[in-house]
């Protein structure tokens, strides 16, 4: 402890960020008995390696070289609890994810069924009608912050770095029109657009 600048126990449990019960584990001899990440703290607390704690708190000479068996049983446990800790944010985060997305979708579900229906029963109903329906996709997709490239008929500068030709020639810079929008995610290109020699 002197070396690692550490008047007290209470000092140590402190900068180690633990409660009172690991201090006392090793002060008894008991390293074996505590958790990996807890055995980490310490270690670092006390400016020590790992198989150097181990070696002074209650492991014999070959901790410096292999970990007590007991240790080895408390670090795969520590490990099995990370990786279901893991699983279970990841599983809360998708689900998190799916509700919020849901919620901007909400009045597309509630809506869509109801409109395909009404086109069916009168193949007359205007598209436009049905442009409004489509307002919480886009949300969502200007929420995931997916940028569209291009407008379909806009003229522009033909960029073979984000254009897809669907027919002809045509060099960098000549004008084309958008057939197709393209997709950009952040710097990642999704889909080009497609385009037309103008």
């Amino acid at each position: 402890m002197q070396a690692a600048d550490l008047d007290s126990f209470a000092a140590l449990q402190q900068r180690a960020s633990v409660s009172t019960w690991p201090v006392r584990q090793l002060r008894r001899g008991r390293a074996g008995h505590l958790r990996a990440a807890v055995l980490l703290k310490l270690a670092q607390a006390l400016r020590v390696s790992l198989p150097q704690l181990l070696a002074t708190f209650g492991a014999d000479s070959s901790a410096m070289l292999a970990p007590p068996a007991s240790v080895e049983v408390n670090w795969q446990q520590e490990y099995q609890h990370l990786q279901q800790q893991l699983a279970t944010q990841a599983a809360s985060l998708q689900a998190g994810f799916q509700r919020e997305s849901l919620g901007i979708l909400e009045t597309f579900l509630l809506q869509w069924p109801t409109a395909v229906a009404a086109v069916a029963n009168n193949p007359q109903v205007p598209a436009k009608n049905l442009l409004p329906l489509v307002k919480p996709i886009e949300q969502l997709l200007a929420a995931w912050q997916l940028e569209p490239i291009g407008t379909v008929g806009a003229e522009t500068a033909y960029d073979p770095q984000v254009h897809e030709l669907m027919q002809g020639h045509a060099d960098a810079g000549t004008p084309v029109r958008i057939r197709y929008v393209g997709y950009r995610h952040g710097d990642r290109l999704l889909h080009r657009a497609r385009v037309s020699p103008v």
